[in-house]
């Protein structure tokens, strides 16, 4: 069953580019670049089997915020 997984808020410069990654963030998938939220997506097929995530997202200062999903 595939996870949809939904931002409900970001703070920094917009526009933010969203990842989704595995935990460790050494392999990461580019989702979308977004300027307003809430964002909902679907987890991609390749990373349909894991039950936790890494989100990653970059603003447009560069800076870079990342969150463990469970």
């Amino acid at each position: 069953m595939p996870y949809t997984i939904t931002i409900n808020n970001i703070t920094g410069a917009t526009d933010f580019d969203i990842y989704l990654c595995d935990t460790g963030f050494t392999s990461c998938i580019y989702i979308d670049t977004i300027n307003t939220t809430p964002y909902t997506f679907d987890v991609p097929f390749v990373l349909e089997s894991q039950t936790e995530f890494g989100l990653k997202v970059v603003d447009d200062n560069d800076c870079i915020i990342t969150q463990i999903l469970t």
